[in-house]
């Protein structure tokens, strides 16, 4: 039986992944450091389904080492990587860079190590759109390039993607790079649906936006991005003569919806006489990208396309956050 270890398990994406994998019987080991969400709330999540936890600071190499020689000895022999673990919470990079230093980059430098000690045929590493930068109404393709970031989490996910590139031509066998979109869902601990939801908690007669709401953007529900990656391992093979990752965008085909639009649908959803104020300007936080062209027509050309629009994902995702505040 496959053995699959899921760095970052515990976050947003990981723990909808751990879900599904455990739905098609592959033993997982879920290694994380539990920062964005409790290991309570973790398990809950699952509900009745049984994963093996380890607590780690994956940029610790000694304690990633130890982690892995535990779940080999318990589990068997691991054939995957999910690399999944890094600080999602943009801004707080933008405040102390070394966050995504030590979470972002660190963990795939040490995650890396492990496939080469351990001998780990695959490893699925989670990027971004934010490797990209700003190029306004540019197409993002996979072959663009200079690559030129503007938020230290898009610094050390393309640090990331280069460390990747490296090991794989020295020791890595099957590798690959998904570049995610913005991904929305459930169970989420930030973000700019679950902060307008916990504004409107807050202050029930205001909702205060940055920037005028014209910034627009694609988005994808985690449970499509799930099924993409899975897809993607499934159908392509990884494994090349020149030993390079396959690098794949991942999102929605469409145009996308604007934080006006979410403002107003949260609105109408969470406290229907709310007033938005909306402030100036098209930047919402600095080192967000306020409207980019994501083209995923390598993940489509493999026969893979989104079910539900941008607006339906946003859609679904707000009453999915707002009952999840509820219960919180």
């Amino acid at each position: 039986m496959s053995v699959q270890i899921v760095a970052g398990g515990g976050g947003f994406i990981g723990v909808n992944l751990v879900k599904r994998l455990l739905d098609k019987g592959i033993q997982v080991a879920v290694l994380d450091n539990f920062s964005m969400q409790s290991k309570e709330d973790f398990l809950s999540f699952l509900g009745a389904k049984e994963v093996f936890i380890i607590d780690v600071d994956l940029s610790d190499q000694d304690a990633t080492m130890e982690a892995f020689q535990t779940c080999i000895s318990h589990l068997g022999v691991v054939d995957t990587i999910w690399h999944l673990a890094a600080n999602s919470d943009i801004p707080a990079g933008v405040n102390d860079s070394a966050v995504d230093v030590r979470h972002t980059f660190m963990t795939t430098v040490v995650l890396c190590e492990m496939a080469k000690q351990f001998e780990i045929k695959n490893f699925y590493f989670s990027s971004s759109s934010a490797v990209y930068g700003d190029w306004g109404d540019a197409a993002l393709v996979e072959k663009l390039g200079p690559l030129t970031p503007i938020s230290n989490y898009g610094a050390m996910k393309l640090a990331s993607e280069a460390q990747i590139c490296a090991a794989s031509h020295a020791y890595l066998h099957d590798a690959c790079i998904f570049r995610f979109p913005n991904v929305i869902g459930v169970p989420a601990t930030h973000g700019v649906i679950f902060d307008f939801v916990n504004k409107l908690k807050v202050n029930k007669t205001l909702l205060e936006v940055l920037g005028d709401g014209s910034q627009k953007k694609s988005y994808l529900h985690v449970s499509e991005l799930v099924d993409a990656m899975l897809y993607i391992v499934e159908k392509m093979p990884l494994s090349s003569a020149n030993r390079s990752p396959l690098i794949i965008n991942i999102g929605n085909t469409d145009d996308g919806v604007s934080v006006r639009d979410i403002a107003e649908f949260v609105v109408s959803v969470c406290e229907p006489n709310a007033a938005i104020k909306f402030g100036s300007g098209k930047i919402g936080w600095l080192g967000d990208v306020p409207k980019f062209k994501y083209i995923t027509k390598k993940l489509n050309d493999l026969g893979w396309y989104p079910q539900l629009s941008s607006k339906a994902a946003m859609q679904k995702a707000v009453l999915e956050i707002e009952g999840q505040l509820k219960q919180g």
